[in-house]
């Protein structure tokens, strides 16, 4: 028995264990790492012995371990038998008698250490239960605890939140609120005192804390998650207020999720969504949720391009026109003064090319000959049609002259063909006279100008119409009709191409005949490079999106409710769960079934903003095929909403 007793005499608090209450196999708790023994699972644990002592020494030693202890999610108030009881001790002095001491006079005097000492104390047990609360098991342990209920209703009624000093507890309570809210039933006969609802929505509408206003947002949320409650729900709700002024702050992720869930919560009650649609900031609301869909799925989105170009078809911008070569007066000068054969022999050359499957009559080719030189024959002479139809095998070995039998005979020379001329279109070239006019091309604009004045300069008429190819201008005076016919000119210094401007013509169709009389009555060519460029979701949308369009699919069923085309409440409530059907309400509708004058308005309203956001809908691009239904349906709908 000595023995037993020193040994527990060696523990640093002098407590005696009887050995009645010593585990069979004690297995140590090493879940800090930190003083193990204090943590074993017996009612006079250390732990619970301290926090009840009323040593401040004690106390401040159990609360700096159990901060620790409980960030550990394996943490359990069932391993240590009377420690919850004893972290509600503090709190609830400071909740119902701690608060008073909070005044003014401490922004300019501090409080006594004694104060300041018991305030901690009653902080740091709040941060132990409201950790601890998290963790399923002792949430039930809280539920059970009869002092739960009270402490947070006294701190919610008693606690100032516009006071700093308040602001710590206030938030450690109404996280603690949260866990048990979706079990905690507020019914219209619940005296103001037991009602959490009134302190949490004044906190909503009157606090800038956006800790405190996430913590009340989620805390109403689980409240009004029991369809007990939604008898407290009201159009005018303060946190419906909260949620919509902080909804558009996107880069707030936290906030964020917590107004959507909130609204949602708010609108799954179908006479609140039907109320909401008489929200003067409704439409607004729609717009924000419609843009935060098409913001999260650029996130997830992928750019991919198919090019879907056909056969294109070209002419150069610049037509060719390619004619028979004629000599020029240079090459002709050249040739007359030289004797025969040589001169026939350069002549061919000139005029004519080898080719496989080139043929001309010997007529023509003796035509041609005898036109270039008849002029000069008297000075010298020309060759007889034999010999220079002969001198073509001298010039061209593979052509040879021929006799083609049948039912007229034909001579002709096989092997050469007339050389040809590939020109530009000539720019400067006159088309006076309908076109008619033989002149060659000019050098310059102002050459041209010269030329065509000269068309009309000698007429004996003093007036005449302008013939410039296809011009219909009547007749003008030749002052006039020199004016006039700039309009035809081409410039002499036309626009510069853009560098992305090709060189070419696109067709209509291969062979179409370019360039055309009327260009203007050319068929629209198809484009040059087609690419469809679309967007693809590679993931499904953030759980912040889903809420979203949860909530933009109540309003579409509020608002398009009697119209034919709305869809129909079923047992799947559209996929949505927990919406709570108000069937049993005789004031929503009217007795013929038909909805009362507000809600034919709220209707009429809602219809109207989803025209509004139409737009915005037909962007959106879910990968889910369920999800992508809902908002086609959405879109048809607000087309046949708006047009009606």
């Amino acid at each position: 028995m000595a023995t037993f007793i020193n040994r527990n005499m060696a523990t640093p608090a002098n407590y005696y264990r009887p050995p009645t209450y010593m585990p069979a196999a004690p297995r140590p708790d090493v879940r800090d790492d930190y003083e193990r023994w204090y943590t074993e699972c017996i009612p006079n644990n250390r732990m619970t012995l301290s926090i009840r002592s009323g040593i401040h020494s004690e106390v401040n030693w159990a609360l700096n371990r159990l901060c620790r202890l409980v960030l550990n999610d394996h943490f359990l108030f069932s391993s240590l038998p009377g420690v919850i009881d004893g972290l509600y001790d503090w709190p609830e002095w400071y909740v119902t008698e701690g608060y008073k001491d909070v005044n003014d006079a401490q922004l300019l005097f501090s409080t006594t250490p004694e104060q300041a000492q018991q305030r901690l104390f009653a902080l740091e047990s709040l941060f132990a239960l409201r950790n601890a609360a998290f963790q399923e098991e002792n949430a039930i342990e809280l539920r059970r605890h009869s002092h739960t209920v009270p402490l947070i209703l006294n701190a919610l009624h008693n606690l100032d939140h516009t006071k700093d000093e308040n602001a710590e507890a206030l938030l450690h309570i109404i996280d603690m609120f949260a866990v048990l809210a979706s079990s905690f039933v507020v019914r219209p006969s619940t005296p103001i005192r037991s009602n959490p609802l009134p302190p949490i929505m004044k906190i909503l509408s009157e606090t800038n804390n956006r800790t405190m206003i996430l913590a009340s947002l989620m805390a109403l949320t689980a409240f009004f998650s029991n369809p007990g409650n939604s008898s407290n729900l009201h159009p005018s709700s303060p946190a419906l207020t909260a949620s919509i002024r902080y909804l558009p702050l996107f880069i707030d992720k936290q906030l964020i999720d917590a107004c959507l869930n909130y609204l949602y919560t708010h609108l799954s009650s179908p006479s609140m969504a039907r109320a909401f649609l008489l929200h003067p900031e409704m439409p607004s609301v729609l717009k924000v949720l419609a843009t935060l869909l098409l913001q999260e799925q650029r996130a997830i989105e992928k750019a991919f391009t198919v090019d879907i170009t056909g056969p294109i078809f070209t002419a150069p911008s610049m037509s060719i026109s390619t004619r028979d070569h004629e000599l020029t007066q240079e090459e002709l000068d050249g040739l007359v003064a030289k004797p025969e054969p040589q001169r026939c022999y350069d002549w061919m050359k000139t005029m004519f090319v080898a080719k496989v499957d080139g043929e001309l009559t010997q007529v023509d080719f003796w035509n041609l000959y005898k036109d270039a030189f008849q002029p000069f024959a008297d000075q010298y002479p020309l060759l007889v049609a034999s010999d220079v139809i002969k001198n073509v095998t001298s010039v061209f070995p593979q052509a040879q002259a021929m006799v083609l039998q049948g039912p007229v005979q034909r001579f002709i020379v096989r092997g050469v063909d007339r050389r040809k001329d590939t020109t530009v279109s000539e720019k400067y070239r006159c088309h006076w006279d309908r076109s008619q006019c033989t002149s060659p091309p000019f050098a310059s604009a102002g050459e041209l100008y010269d030329h065509v004045l000269q068309h009309f300069a000698s007429a004996e008429t003093p007036e005449q119409p302008c013939t410039w190819m296809t011009c219909p201008q009547s007749a003008l005076s030749k002052q006039a009709l020199s004016s006039h016919v700039l309009t035809h000119l081409p410039s002499a210094q036309p626009p510069q191409k853009h560098p992305s401007q090709s060189d070419t013509i696109t067709l209509p169709s291969e062979g179409y005949p370019y360039p055309t009389e009327d260009p203007t009555t050319r068929p629209i060519p198809p484009p040059r490079s087609t690419t469809i460029t679309y967007q693809v979701p590679l993931a499904d949308p953030p759980s912040t999106s889903l809420t979203a369009l949860l909530i933009i699919r109540i309003l579409f069923r509020a608002s398009f409710a009697s119209v034919d085309a709305a869809p129909r409440v079923d047992a799947d409530h559209f996929g949505f769960p927990g919406i709570v059907e108000d069937t049993d309400d005789p004031s929503d509708q009217a007795d013929d079934g038909q909805p009362d004058g507000d809600d034919r308005e709220g209707e009429r309203r809602g219809r109207k903003a989803f025209g509004g956001i139409g737009r915005l809908l037909e962007g959106i691009r879910i990968r889910d095929e369920t999800l992508m239904s809902w908002i086609t349906e959405m879109i048809d709908a607000s087309i046949v909403g708006t047009t009606n």
